[in-house]
């Protein structure tokens, strides 16, 4: 009689790691599943931005109409680019060469002064921090915490 007791009870136990087994083994397979997913759009993605550097070294920026006005884009920097006439408009060439000559990081003021900007007015400084973080935006400049710029090695 403790024999049937014993076997009933193993089956039992048996039953239930068999159970919990095909359940990990269920959530392992779903797991798999979506980090082949994750892959396939990883790969996709790394495709994607290669096809657009290619395309961004062969491209030069366009002029847009803004307002009224027309306006070049700023490219996003790559290893490879320069802020040649071609990438850069004049006035972004001219604040990199101003942050790239200081001795470290420089605020928005000291390079308004430098462009011949009235640094005591602040409107007339705001454009110019506008331009300066779309170069740090695009790669151009480093944006430091404290709102200076420095100059992208």
């Amino acid at each position: 009689m403790q024999e049937r007791q014993w076997i009933t009870a193993r089956r039992s136990e048996l039953d239930a790691l068999a159970e919990q087994l095909t359940k990990q083994l269920q959530e392992v397979e779903v797991e798999r599943d979506e980090l082949a997913i994750a892959e396939r759009v990883l790969n996709r993605l790394a495709e994607q931005a290669h096809a657009d550097a290619e395309a961004a070294d062969s491209v030069a920026p366009v002029p847009v109409k803004v307002a009224g006005r027309a306006v070049l884009l700023i490219p996003h920097r790559t290893a490879a680019t320069r802020p040649t006439r071609a990438r850069c408009p004049s006035a972004s060439r001219k604040i990199l060469a101003i942050v790239r000559e200081a001795d470290g990081p420089v605020q928005v003021r000291a390079v308004g002064e430098r462009l011949g900007l009235d640094a005591s007015v602040r409107g007339k400084l705001e454009p110019l921090r506008a331009k300066m973080t779309k170069l740090a935006d695009r790669g151009w400049l480093h944006k430091r915490p404290d709102g200076r710029f420095t100059a992208r090695s």
